[in-house]
């Protein structure tokens, strides 16, 4: 997002259409010109299953969307030029079959939201309840007035399964109508009008499409009361089955017919409606998948889940979601009180990390959670950076469960590792499985700091949590494999006080800048990474000499090793520019050309969309956030001078293409004293999807960025640092904000934390009394009453803005005097052109 398009209203959203509310997303008319965004915005799902908010009719869509977290298809990589080494087969989530779909029929003519004369409309995500609400009064072409009530429910409590009711009743005289209940395989292209108006196009960001059958039929049989499908993928081997249960409640007179086949489920009503007169029906379904579970096994759970259903009844279901809710938002609720839009956007963003989190259950986090097929359903650094904080302080078995899954990852990491002539485990930049699927190493495989992400992730998880006896039995395999890997990759370089260790040939974060020496952030996080690794193992060593001889043993670890990694990590080089007092983004990135975002147009953004990679790396531009990035997550080792140096000069040069990148600069930016700034960034993170931001929320929800906007609350607002496990607070409320209140789980013991302008104050809701830091000030939180804390302000404040390329014209350690310009094949045309 441009510089200019963060000023202004900081409430992008149309509230005729989208009216505040402070618990739940409300949609008051219909539209087809976004069905994309409407889709996600609207989505439900529990980390596990994912229904994107596609309308019941089935009719009128973006992309049609089931997914299921991990459940994919494989495909063999084809690349233009092989070399060794280069990733071998792509991973893809699959379109699960759909069932959602519900079509209604009145005097046989069909309800299609685009073309129906809508007396009323409404529909609402209620984040309290976790349940998708629609109500609408259709006036049909022969004038009889419907009212069409339904509901949707992923449910957080029982994973594998989604409730739905739909309700029909004629207001103005009796009539047919008909009820068309379907199980469709969508992704291999069953659907009764074989269109789809999902928008293709370059776009990398976007999901490819399978264009060979995926899902092979294995059964499928319909009774009465129950259809059931079952498919395995054709090349994974994975399996799935789909259970869906039927059950109509009306007084009025109806017949109904069951069908089934290979990509095709259906029950149909045809009832004689009667005036005033509901007909309710409702649909339970429940899926089931394996890495390769016979599909006979998996019908056989389906059909338990669904006969649990059936005995305790729907009602439950709903009672259990909303219990499920009250427990989430009792631990995870952030209150910022005096802007209820603010507020209901939290709200939006912290419900979107239940849904793509809550039940995941040893499987990672895709960077759409199960909202879409963006990124192709693949799991990156994202877990790690930007929600694994969120989940280690207020769902840590959660957490818990997400880093289960990486140690689970780690014999593929290091087959990997060996790949690519390194020790240890190297994880994959972008995967499900756990093989490399990123078939552009530049800006994948050379991403080498994911290796020290996961090891910051487990290391802050575990100092939040206490959890030392899973760092004792599985995360400190991670620590070590990963240490080994840096200490592999890297190399000594110098002569007594000068001599570093380096890191070369590696991209950071801002994979607008690719295959480089010494990205600092990389560079930095590696050091973390080897540091706690010592540590960790040397602190197994003393007081769990058992445990660490069966370390040494399943690793073939000695006390040399250690020191060594201990050794890398104090002696890692750190770049450091003595002309502009800044630290670069890797050895060499001051030595290019600046280029001038304020001259590039809006038909040139995001640039990735728009310019070859060899002409962006040429140039001093980022993608996202990167040293702004290793200033917040390794603070501890930058002075604040440093800081506010470094995100002035990097801060122009950012073109926040990537959704990761304003919530990271809003915490820098409130810390060093940009009040202004870091209120602007942070309003751009809050409503990247909800207003759609960069144009490509159609392809699900940006996850980081939600995690993001706890961070930025919580981190940059409210000042919470961690490093090195202690805990401590130095706010920065906007001027504005009277009061902003969040909960923490610290070592079992549940926090209240508000923060208001003269004051912070800690409360112990439960557990056993901690410890913490006021701006160096160490405090009690007890349970006799609240700790409070007054504070001298909130911190520096700058006054003014950041110019859009202070530095050109100035030069470097080397002398060199900085130009800017925009890449423009044009550009020597128009200057002869000029001259005649």
């Amino acid at each position: 997002m441009m510089r200019h398009e963060l000023q202004g209203s900081p409430d992008p959203v149309d509230r005729t259409r989208f009216p505040v509310d402070e618990w739940a997303w409300t949609e008051k008319w219909y539209s087809t010109e976004d069905l994309g965004l409407t889709e996600t915005v609207f989505a439900v799902g529990n980390g596990y299953l994912g229904m994107r908010g596609n309308v019941e009719e089935g009719r009128d869509v973006h992309a049609h969307g089931t997914f299921i977290n991990g459940f994919h298809e494989t495909w063999q990589i084809r690349h233009a030029e092989e070399a060794f080494g280069f990733a071998q087969t792509g991973q893809t989530i699959v379109n699960a079959p759909d069932v959602k779909t519900i079509k209604v029929y009145v005097d046989d003519e069909p309800l299609m939201l685009s073309l129906a004369d809508l007396q009323d409309y409404e529909r609402t995500l209620d984040f309290r309840d976790g349940v998708l609400r629609r109500s609408l009064v259709w006036r049909t072409p022969s004038g009889k007035r419907v009212l069409i009530e339904s509901t949707r429910m992923v449910s957080f409590e029982q994973r594998h399964l989604a409730v739905m009711t739909f309700d029909v009743t004629l207001l103005d005289a009796d009539g047919p109508v008909a009820i068309s209940s379907q199980i469709l395989n969508r992704q291999d292209g069953t659907d009764d009008y074989h269109v789809s108006t999902s928008a293709r196009g370059f776009d990398p960001r976007k999901a490819s499409r399978l264009v060979e059958r995926v899902l092979d039929p294995q059964s499928h049989w319909a009774s009465d009361r129950r259809t059931v499908l079952s498919y395995r993928c054709v090349n994974s081997g994975m399996t799935l089955a789909v259970g869906v249960d039927h059950e109509i409640s009306t007084d009025c007179d109806f017949e109904e017919l069951s069908h089934a086949e290979d990509d095709l489920g259906k029950k149909i009503y045809r009832v004689k409606a009667r005036k005033g007169h509901a007909i309710r029906l409702t649909k339970v379904a429940a899926y089931h998948t394996s890495r390769g579970v016979p599909t006979r096994e998996l019908v056989d759970r389906a059909r338990r889940t669904l006969d649990r259903v059936r005995d305790s009844g729907i009602g439950e279901c709903f009672d259990e979601q909303r219990r499920w809710l009250d427990r989430f938002w009792a631990d995870s609720d952030v209150q910022v009180e005096g802007h209820p839009a603010i507020q209901q956007a939290v709200r939006w963003n912290l419900f979107q990390l239940a849904q793509a989190s809550g039940r995941i259950e040893q499987v990672g986090i895709p960077a759409k959670g199960v909202s879409g097929s963006g990124y192709e359903g693949h799991y990156f650094w994202d877990t790690e950076t930007y929600v694994l904080p969120f989940l280690s302080y207020t769902s840590p078995s959660v957490a818990r469960g997400a880093l289960r899954f990486r140690y689970l990852m780690l014999p593929a990491a290091r087959r990997r590792a060996a790949e690519l002539s390194n020790s240890g485990a190297l994880y994959p930049w972008r995967t499900i499985n756990g093989e490399e699927a990123s078939a552009y190493y530049a800006a994948g495989t050379a991403q080498y700091h994911i290796n020290a992400d996961i090891a910051f992730a487990l290391c802050k998880y575990v100092q939040a949590s206490g959890d030392d006896d899973f760092m004792m039995r599985e995360g400190i395999d991670i620590l070590v494999e990963t240490a080994r890997m840096w200490t592999d990759l890297g190399f000594w370089l110098g002569r007594g006080e000068t001599r570093r260790f380096h890191l070369h040939g590696v991209t950071g974060p801002d994979e607008y800048t690719t295959v480089v020496n010494n990205n600092l952030f990389t560079n930095v996080m590696a050091s973390d990474n080897l540091r706690q690794a010592a540590r960790w193992a040397r602190r197994l060593a003393h007081e769990f000499p058992e445990a660490y001889e069966r370390l040494a043993a399943r690793l073939d670890l000695d006390d040399d090793e250690i020191d060594d990694w201990a050794a890398c990590s104090e002696g890692m080089y750190i770049p450091y520019d003595e002309g502009l007092r800044v630290h670069p983004q890797d050895q060499h990135f001051l030595e290019r050309e600046v280029w001038d975002l304020a001259a590039t147009p809006n038909s040139k953004r995001p640039l990735l969309l728009h310019y070859h990679p060899l002409v962006i790396y040429r140039f001093q531009v980022l993608k996202q956030a990167d040293v702004v990035a290793a200033l917040f997550l390794q603070g501890q080792m930058f002075t604040r001078e440093q800081k506010r140096a470094d995100f002035e000069y990097y801060d122009p040069l950012t073109t926040g293409d990537s959704t990761l990148s304003s919530v990271v600069q809003s915490i820098v930016a409130a810390e060093v004293g940009y009040r202004d700034l870091a209120l602007e960034y942070f309003h751009s993170g809050l409503y990247v999807d909800l207003a759609d931001l960069h144009g490509n929320a159609a392809d699900g929800v940006h996850v980081a960025s939600t995690g993001g906007v706890w961070n930025a609350l919580v981190y940059g607002f409210g000042g919470m640092r961690d490093h090195n496990g202690t805990l401590t607070f130095d706010p920065r409320l906007p001027a504005d904000w009277p009061r902003l209140t969040f909960r923490l789980q610290v070592h079992g013991s549940r926090l209240l934390v508000e923060v208001e302008h003269e004051r912070i104050t800690f409360t112990l809701r439960d557990g056993e009394a901690t410890e913490v830091l006021v701006r160096g000030q160490q405090v009690t939180v007890s349970e006799h009453g609240p700790t409070v804390v007054e504070l001298d302000g909130q911190g520096p404040v700058i006054l003014g803005r950041l110019g859009s390329l202070p530095l050109v014209g100035s030069s470097n350690e080397h002398e060199m005097v900085y130009t800017a310009g925009v890449p423009d094949p044009d550009r020597e045309r128009r200057r002869r052109n000029s001259r005649s």
